[in-house]
């Protein structure tokens, strides 16, 4: 075969083996930006389900009366007056009544608050416990209220 015959075979063999280097880097182009692609798409979901369970999540804020309870204490008794306020993942409807939880939630609360005594309470590890342990006692009771929050709007301890 002449030389002349020979060239334009291996400049077609060139030619077919470019575009299939081509074809196939085109692919893996494609695969790695789907795979990116969801990958961060998962990283937005995970985030937004993080942020509906935190407490910034808060969408409104149920005022309750002042408490006043007695205390138990090492010297005799005592008594707490305290304000609270809590912050809930759902939307309050206006209206001209008492929320229909408002009995249950202080029932709750009597009931956590009956329990403590006038030394716990006055210190600040004494008062984040008592935080922690009303914010559990109303999730485990109203769990439909999505409480995240309790707030101290006063907080009266006399002995």
């Amino acid at each position: 075969m002449p030389e002349e015959a020979i060239a334009p075979a291996r400049a077609s063999r060139r030619e077919s083996r470019n575009s299939g280097t081509v074809v196939v880097m085109s692919f893996l182009v494609i695969v790695a930006v789907g795979v990116a692609a969801w990958f961060y798409h998962r990283s937005v979901e995970e985030k937004s389900t993080q942020l509906e369970d935190s407490p910034s999540s808060v969408v409104s804020v149920l005022h309750l009366d002042s408490f006043v309870v007695n205390l138990g204490g090492g010297d005799g008794t005592g008594y707490l007056r305290i304000g609270i306020d809590l912050g809930l993942g759902i939307e309050l409807k206006e209206s001209s009544g008492r929320s229909p939880h408002v009995g249950e939630l202080r029932d709750t609360i009597l009931t956590v608050l009956g329990t403590r005594t006038v030394d716990e309470l006055l210190t600040s590890q004494g008062k984040d416990k008592l935080r922690a342990d009303l914010l559990q006692a109303i999730q485990e009771r109203m769990p439909e209220l999505h409480c995240h929050e309790v707030y101290f709007t006063e907080f009266l301890v006399q002995h």
